[in-house]
């Protein structure tokens, strides 16, 4: 499970399933990719993997969590979890490694990007970012990095050279370096905020949202193309139908998600344009 700095020891990585299952029975691997640090993830995922264990027979779900974005994009690259929650960029990424979208987690208007600056900053319009730090999770998170990114490009900042771009591994860490002063601004996105409100309100208190991003497409559930078909279209109606019930209601509010609905691949061609207009005109997502 964890070390004792909190990150997870090298390896598969945390994993956490609670019910009791033959020897022989599949285990099939849930990777989320880094809403929140390892501790919180687990806390707030592992309600949906009871649920679903709770319903399936004959095989069981784990859930991993990964230290960041990286960690979480050599999994898919080497096709280890059986099914994926991914960003929509990570989406388009395990498309080319065999992988398929099943649904997708959240309404669409809560993937957007949003920069937090300390309310004494000063900041008031994006020109006042230049030659000063901005703070995101990782250069490949969609809502906390390329999108606010591009909505600096698109009111004349060029993030190459008139400002520095701190990649810092985490949600919170990237709002935490606009708290303590240490960037300008720090991009990330509703959910992380919202928890960032709730666990640490003195700090919050002194932050502010000054701009937002429009919103694109939620991040995707995807299933690895080896995974018996039975299996794959159980966790989707299981996944869609959560809303129906009191308790899969409340197993969505610990994941802050109003719902998972039905989704393809080809629904995430609007993040696939979205990147390569944003590869065209900003930088390179990951360096070739």
């Amino acid at each position: 499970m964890f070390s004792g700095n909190g990150l997870e020891p090298e390896g598969r990585g945390p994993q956490y399933g609670t019910k009791p299952s033959s020897p022989r029975d599949p285990v099939y691997r849930f990777a989320v990719h880094p809403l929140h640090n390892p501790a919180k993830l687990l806390q707030a995922y592992h309600p949906l993997i009871d649920y679903l264990n709770d319903r399936l027979q004959g095989a069981r779900v784990e859930l991993e969590a990964s230290r960041d974005y990286a960690n979480f994009e050599g999994k898919y690259d080497a096709r280890k979890p059986e099914f994926l929650l991914p960003n929509p960029w990570q989406t388009l990424q395990a498309m080319k490694k065999g992988y398929h979208v099943i649904a997708t987690a959240g309404e669409a208007k809560d993937f957007k990007g949003i920069f937090v600056v300390r309310k004494d900053s000063g900041i008031k319009k994006p020109g006042d970012l230049k030659g000063k730090a901005v703070s995101y999770p990782s250069p490949t998170a969609l809502a906390a990095c390329i999108m606010p990114q591009y909505f600096l490009f698109s009111h004349g900042i060029d993030v190459n050279k008139d400002i520095e771009n701190r990649y810092v591994g985490s949600q919170e860490s990237s709002i935490m370096n606009a708290y303590l002063g240490k960037t300008a601004a720090g991009a990330t996105w509703p959910p992380p905020w919202r928890d960032f409100q709730t666990e640490h309100p003195r700090e919050a208190a002194e932050l502010e949202v000054i701009w937002e991003t429009e919103p694109l497409i939620n991040n995707s559930v995807m299933v690895r193309d080896d995974v018996p078909a039975g299996m794959r279209d159980l966790v989707r109606t299981l996944l869609v139908g959560l809303q129906e019930t009191a308790e899969g209601r409340s197993v969505l509010a610990g994941m802050e998600m109003a719902r998972f609905l039905p989704a393809a691949d080809e629904d995430y061609h609007v993040a696939r344009d979205y990147v390569e207009r944003f590869e065209r005109e900003v930088r390179e997502v990951e360096k070739k």
